[in-house]
Order: C-alpha cells, then structure tokens, then sequence
C-alpha cells in the first residue's frame, strides 16, 4: 500500500510523524463506452460551442456562475490564496464522545501509520483514546483542500476519518415526516421481530451481489461462453395487512432460528 499523504498528528505540544493510506476502495464493475461498428473507446474532447472548435488546455480558466450565463473569473494566483495551507499537519482541536456525532457527517477514512521517530507517542495516543473512549476532532489540508476531520482507534491501528462541515448537510425541514397513528400492538411486534433479528455485526456476512454476478459475466465472456439471462417475471406486491406481515415475518425468524438449532 502506498501512502498518498505524510506530515504529523499534533496532539497539544507532541507531534507525530505519520503516514496517511486511503482505508477504502472502491470495487464497483466500471464498463467504458465504445463504438458499435467498430468497438473502439469513444474519445471526449473538451469543445467550445460558440467557436466551434476543440479547447486546449491552456485556454480554459476556471469561472462562478452567479446567474444563468453569468460567470466571474478566477485565476490561478486568486484560488491559491484561499488553497489549505501545505502546513502537513493534522491539528487536534478538542476530544468528544463518538456518540455525539452523528453518522451523517462522515465522509471517507484514512488509516494512520506511525513513521519515523513517531511510533512511541502514537502507541501512547492510541491508548489514551482507547482507554478514554473518546475521539478526535482535528483539522487538516489535503490536495489544496481544508478538511475537518476525527481520529479513531480502529483495530489496532489510528484511522482519521473527513466529515462535513454542517453547512454541507442538506435541510430536511420540508420534507413530510410519518403522521400515521401507531397501532400498540403492531409497535410490539416490530419490537419483537427487530429483537429476534438482534445480533453483533459481522461484515463478512454480507457481499455485493450485482459485483458478483457480474464479475461471473465477464469472466463467462471472457472464455467465450454463450450466457443467457432470464428476467425474473415481474409481479405486483399484493396490499397486505401491517399487523399480519409483522406476524409472517416474526413466525418465520423463529422458525428459522428454531432450524439453526436443530442443525
């Protein structure tokens, strides 16, 4: 694994150099676009529609739309004063409890490596969250970028996860909440069924099936075999009573538990 950023975690006065590896990737099957004559990749160029001809590079800049076919310009020079500054330090502002941020805010996950002379004060940060039971809320730059951040232990190793700020989360004030009334007894048996469908999260439980499947395709294509797919046949959900669905579902949990016993 290469490490995309390296600076230091300051925690008050104590610095630790650390390396930054990205701890998420991204495996979804991407298919590029082709001619169908000829099966070659499409090409994009980028083309101005009022001169009529292909852009290089070195004639674009970069503009604000305020209004519809309105823009300001920026230059270069203007942007990078407002760039994060390369101080390649994450800076610790305070500790909170994990809790209190709500998962709504997290955004991507890095994993934080000691380097150099920085494996003592990281073990004794490390500890001091784990013992604690607390997070940091921590500011840095990255890619010219001002991100605000927390850091967590996770396994056994530090992870600094970017949030938004709150600004960036959208208000739902006018969205219409549920106004139905709730029935007691149909509220105790959802309570009933998500007890029964209660257990610790294993992550190695669950897949991509779409990746899966398709990744099967493609190797079926790949050895040149003749795959043929049949549609499941759509059909209509019947309306069906709340009350009687809980019932189904509960039975069947139960049901199925009871199996898993057996076996």
């Amino acid at each position: 694994m290469r490490a995309m950023w390296r600076g230091s975690l300051s925690f008050g006065l104590v610095n630790i150099p650390v390396r930054m590896y990205a701890a998420t990737e991204d495996r979804d099957i991407r298919f590029n676009q082709l001619h169908d004559i000829c099966h070659t990749p499409i090409k994009y160029e980028k083309v101005c529609p009022t001169c009529q001809r292909s852009v290089d590079s070195s004639e674009i800049v970069r503009g604000y739309q305020y209004e519809t076919g309105h823009y300001v310009i920026f230059t270069d020079e203007e942007l990078e004063r407002f760039a994060g500054q390369a101080s390649r330090t994450i800076d610790i502002l305070r500790f909170v409890e994990l809790g209190e941020i709500d998962p709504i805010y997290y955004e991507k996950t890095y994993f934080l490596e000691p380097a150099e002379t920085g494996g003592k004060a990281y073990a004794l940060l490390q500890e001091a969250l784990s013992r604690s039971g607390k997070i940091a809320v921590a500011k840095m730059a990255v890619r010219s970028k001002t991100s605000l951040a927390v850091v967590r232990v996770y396994e056994n190793i530090l992870a600094l996860e970017t949030i938004l700020y709150p600004d960036e989360i959208r208000d739902h004030a006018q969205l219409a909440p549920a106004r139905a009334p709730v029935q007691e007894r149909e509220l105790q048996m959802a309570l009933s069924l998500i007890e029964s469908l209660t257990e610790p999260f294993q992550p190695e439980e669950y897949q991509d099936e779409r990746r899966l499947g398709l990744q099967e395709l493609i190797e079926a294509k790949i050895r040149g075999r003749e795959v043929v797919l049949v549609e499941p046949e759509s059909a209509e959900l019947p309306t069906i009573d709340l009350l009687a669905a809980l019932q189904a579902s509960l039975q069947a949990q139960r049901a199925r538990e009871g199996s898993e016993v057996r076996h």
